[in-house]
């Protein structure tokens, strides 16, 4: 048993800081790590717990740990430069047809490469995968369902799934109609529906800005426009920047992450994001909302659905299990609003159905209560990674590089220095067997050269902690730009 010493001119609290410093310089507690409890600490150095709690008072009032509630105290990342909303900087936008299908390409192909690190595909489930579980619930479900596995299933999803959904929804006080949820091939096909139900070709969609390059290129391949919303780092989609853009530009529609961006990490409040149903509602534009997601949360709640606040029927939730589950799976849904029949018609035609043995097993996993105790272990190991690799960053990366503080989710958005094209040595750690975002598919119009996502949705290890040393190398190695020849001839 350690013992303080009260002999010391110090107060007591300031030694149980400099203890957890000491910890941390020799690597004993490592950044998302838990600290000791009150009650443990008291015990240990034999003093009161209010002591222990005021040295940790001033630990998190410097930004050295965090608080969870209900859960404890945790060590946050050293030394790293936050991200800081870039308002005065932004430039307004006008709609634009996309064209950076290369590159996105080229991210996808990555994916596949034999020896190399994944960081540039945002894959929570990774991180923590429910394989044994979910293999275990498929071979229960083809025991009792045999033959009825290959058949096709209804067209809007398994009725059981749809109502055990609408039940979950209602927890958060949003009244859905579990016969109006369309079961989908993932979310990306529940866009997809969205977007036809509301837009036509070379309609103009207002997207948030840095955007999820999937949304990107799906707005592409339907022939519509994108239109780039200001999107603060901290508070998500900006609703002053939002409302000009609507007095500037004829906007069919909205399709935003209200809840948890990608690749900010960005959360809207409640409040804001109220009103923001209430604005768009006021001028009859609907809003598709991607809530894939909103179960992998770091505050204190879950974020509500856009959807509790619709009084018209505009709002249109799209989601599934790719992040939560089950990428592999290929199920999400749809809550269509007043667009239903449609919704319906277009998933008809698109894809017929959504195999029902995947619906089933999902099904059987959220109602045996596994699906919420998975959920919670994956947000707690999503937090421990997000510290330890925003601790990585600043160790590897130039001290000038600035990282993203998410709310959620399972990637950080890096802003290099203005000169830095990432999309520039994007092949050559390809090469060097690691994979990344460049910043510039992040937008329909080419911003963010100087920034890249990193995904912390992995399984730690070795290979990941010098994939991050690969990637810093390459950024501090990244050339200057050359001086003008006429200030060259100055200088010498």
């Amino acid at each position: 048993m350690r013992v303080l010493d009260r002999t010391s001119p110090g107060f007591l609290y300031q030694q149980v800081i400099d203890f957890i410093e000491q910890q941390e310089k020799s690597g004993a507690i490592l950044p998302g790590d838990k600290l000791p409890s009150l009650r443990k600490l008291s015990k240990q150095f034999e003093i009161s717990v209010p002591t222990v709690k005021q040295a940790y008072l001033e630990l998190e009032r410097q930004g050295k740990i965090s608080a969870k509630p209900q859960s404890g105290y945790y060590l946050k990342a050293k030394q790293v430069r936050n991200l800081l909303p870039m308002r005065a900087k932004w430039a307004g936008s006008s709609p634009v047809e996309v064209s950076c299908r290369t590159l996105i390409q080229q991210v996808y192909d990555a994916l596949h490469r034999p020896d190399t690190v994944e960081l540039g595909i945002s894959n929570p489930v990774h991180a923590h995968p429910p394989d044994k579980t979910l293999a275990r619930l498929m071979r229960s479900v083809l025991s009792r369902v045999a033959e009825k596995a290959v058949s096709y299933g209804p067209s809007a999803g398994c009725p059981k799934l749809r109502l055990t959904l609408a039940c979950r929804y209602q927890e958060h006080g949003v009244a859905v109609d579990h016969d109006d949820i369309v079961i989908t091939s993932g979310a990306q096909e529940a866009l997809s529906i969205a977007l036809q139900c509301v837009a036509k070709r070379g309609d103009v969609i207002a997207v948030e800005s840095p955007v999820y390059f999937g949304l990107v290129e799906l707005i592409e391949s339907l022939g519509m426009k994108a239109l780039e919303v200001y999107t603060c780092t901290e508070d998500g989609v900006c609703l002053t920047d939002l409302e000009h853009m609507l007095d500037q530009h004829n906007v069919t529609a909205c399709l935003f992450s209200t809840a948890i961006n990608n690749p900010l990490g960005s959360m809207m409040t409640d409040a804001q994001r109220q009103q923001m149903v209430k604005l768009l509602e006021s001028r009859d534009i609907p809003l598709i909302e991607d809530e894939v997601y909103s179960d992998l949360y770091f505050t204190d709640k879950r974020p509500i659905p856009a959807q509790l606040y619709s009084e018209k029927g505009l709002v249109m939730t799209c989601s599934s299990f790719s992040k939560t589950a089950a990428p592999g799976y290929r199920v999400g849904w749809l809550i269509p609003g007043k667009f239903s029949l449609e919704a319906k018609r277009l998933k008809r035609a698109l894809s017929c159905s959504t195999p029902m043995l995947q619906q089933w097993t999902l099904t059987d996993y959220i109602l045996s209560g596994d699906y919420d105790r998975y959920i919670a272990v994956l947000r707690k190991q999503l937090r421990y990674n997000c510290e330890r690799m925003r601790a990585l960053i600043a160790e590897h990366f130039p001290p000038e590089v600035c990282i993203s503080t998410p709310q959620g989710g399972s990637v950080l958005w890096i802003r290099c220095r203005s000169h830095v094209d990432t999309g520039k040595f994007f092949h050559q750690a390809i090469e060097l067997g690691v994979s990344f975002a460049p910043g510039e598919i992040f937008s329909p119009s080419g911003k963010y050269k100087n920034f890249m996502r990193i995904s912390f949705g992995v399984q730690w290890s070795e290979q990941v902690e010098h994939a991050v040393a690969v990637l810093g190398k390459l950024v501090r190695d990244y050339p200057l730009p050359e001086m003008p020849k006429e200030l060259t001839e100055i200088c010498c």
